[in-house]
């Protein structure tokens, strides 16, 4: 393998973005020129290490004339890819800024179905990867068609080589995941609050819930996203509250990756869950701070953890 940073998006997608003045119905609307971008969870988080100067290869599926497109756009930004070619075509997101409002509308399209040839050639590729990463981040939905028990097999060969699993999705996927256990799980409250059996966890009770879940062996960090209030994280031995900084907000797109790529840096280079919880925070807010599916500048998610570390 060409780094030691595997990240794994099953469902992409090229976001398409655009800016309009004043939405309405029924109503010609005059759009900016498009902007596309690569999109999906673990992509982005490949995108946000490539700005930290940090290499990973992205493994993707890869399909029709979006999947070539996909392709040339993360060539472009300089990311090491690992695409696996489907029939299906590779999706299409769009977004779009109403200027009038500085309203954002995102409108995101189901992948179309995988086969189970398909499924277990994904299978087969990741066992095949030599020599096996070091970290491994599986991020993102899962298409029509691929089973979460390929994801629960995809962890338990990894660890078996001893890949730290980073893992950032939702539903049954993650449900799967977390019977094998992972080392790093980022949830949302929403997500934590599924995952515990929990209702209407709030800020004060986020991390008595995460704590739950590192205490089951689920995970060795939970790192909660709390969006304008920081993030939560929890290990066996620690719990650190991380406040985010107050920045101009234009974008939450690719926040939650953003965060992960900070975070996946520090556990990259072996720095401490201190260290790696402000660098999330950091990178998830200056993500905010960029305009469509930009994510965050190195310079401002720098500024900002070295604000948080004050």
């Amino acid at each position: 393998m060409a780094n030691s940073i595997l990240t794994i998006t099953l469902n992409p997608a090229v976001d398409k973005s655009t800016n309009v003045d004043n939405i309405k119905p029924e109503k010609k609307l005059r759009c900016d020129k498009p902007k596309y971008e690569p999109g999906g969870g673990g992509i982005n988080v490949s995108r946000g290490l490539a700005r930290l100067g940090i290499p990973s290869t992205a493994l993707f599926l890869s399909g029709g004339r979006t999947g070539s497109l996909l392709e040339e756009l993360l060539h472009t930004e300089n990311v090491h890819t690992h695409p696996i070619t489907v029939a299906a075509e590779t999706r299409e997101n769009f977004i779009v800024v109403d200027t009038s409002h500085n309203e954002q509308y995102r409108f995101g399209m189901p992948g179309d179905e995988v086969t189970a040839t398909e499924s277990e050639n994904i299978l087969q590729q990741i066992q095949s990867i030599t020599p096996a990463p070091k970290i491994a981040v599986i991020s993102g939905s899962l298409p029509p068609g691929v089973p979460a028990t390929l994801l629960r097999q995809i962890v338990k060969d990894l660890k078996e080589k001893g890949t730290l699993i980073v893992a950032d999705t939702s539903g049954e996927a993650l449900a799967e995941i977390l019977k094998e256990g992972v080392h790093l799980l980022k949830p949302n409250l929403g997500e934590l609050s599924t995952l515990t059996g929990q209702e209407e966890l709030d800020n004060d009770t986020a991390d008595e819930a995460a704590q739950i879940l590192v205490n089951e062996g689920k995970a060795d960090i939970v790192v909660v996203s709390l969006g304008p209030q920081g993030a939560y994280l929890v290990s066996k031995n620690e719990v650190i509250h991380v406040p985010a900084p107050s920045v101009k907000k234009r974008s939450t797109v690719g926040a939650g990756d953003s965060m992960v790529a900070g975070m996946v840096s520090v556990l990259q280079k072996g720095g401490s869950l201190t260290e790696m919880a402000r660098m999330g925070v950091a990178c998830g807010s200056a993500a905010t701070m960029s305009s469509g599916t930009g994510l965050f500048t190195k310079e401002n998610a720098e500024k900002l953890f070295n604000w948080l570390n004050k």
